[in-house]
């Protein structure tokens, strides 16, 4: 009976080592494909995420000493995201560019955020019924989308399930609490909170 349950012991810890292996290599394997996708990579990066390049021609740009998880997403060959250094972005976040996301140097970005540059669909119903056909189609008209670019400046910190929308700048020093949904600009040092994310207190 011992032996047996010895037994089933080991094939358990075997069971658990090979899992960790398997994710171990998959993580190797995703990791080659997305620097495959960068256009340039500095050193002691470490690429962890997923990158959705809809067109060629799009420009994707890692500093160093960065940690990249969660999925970076261009839309089209005009398409920018440009990540200074010792920038960490965390699990499931995800940049979603149309026009240019830029984030400066040693800036956290937490879990589960959105950070988008774009309305992603017309506001117009009529313009936007067709969209699900023309985006599998590969024929997605990005001119009728409103778009501006998004700029997260230094040592800033953008705390879990945020999300940052079009045209704003998240000031240098500045907080974004969780769960802040942010629509206008965020001074340097301050710390916004809520949805739409309000100054809850200065930093300095």
């Amino acid at each position: 009976m011992a032996r047996s349950h010895f037994n089933r012991q080991v094939v358990y810890l075997l069971q658990i080592k090979m899992i960790n292996l398997t994710i171990k290599i998959l993580n190797k394997i995703k990791s080659l494909i997305a620097k495959s996708k960068i256009d340039k990579l500095g050193k002691n990066s470490k690429i962890h995420c997923l990158i959705f390049k809809r067109k060629v021609g799009a420009f994707i740009t890692i500093g160093d000493d960065c940690l990249i998880n969660g999925r970076l997403v261009t839309e089209t060959n005009n398409s920018k995201i440009k990540i200074s250094s010792n920038v960490f972005i965390g699990g499931n976040t995800i940049l979603d560019c149309l026009n240019e996301i830029k984030i400066c140097e040693n800036v956290l970005i937490s879990y589960e955020c959105i950070l988008t540059d774009h309305d992603s669909h017309s506001i117009i119903s009529e313009d936007r019924r067709m969209d699900l056909e023309k985006f599998q189609a590969k024929k997605m008209n990005w001119r009728d989308v409103k778009n501006e670019p998004i700029l997260i400046k230094k040592n800033s910190w953008i705390g879990m399930r945020s999300i940052i929308l079009k045209g704003v700048v998240i000031g240098e020093g500045a907080i974004v609490a969780a769960g802040s949904v942010v629509t206008k600009d965020v001074p340097d040092y301050t710390l916004v909170a809520g949805n739409p994310a309000i100054i809850k207190k200065s930093l300095k």
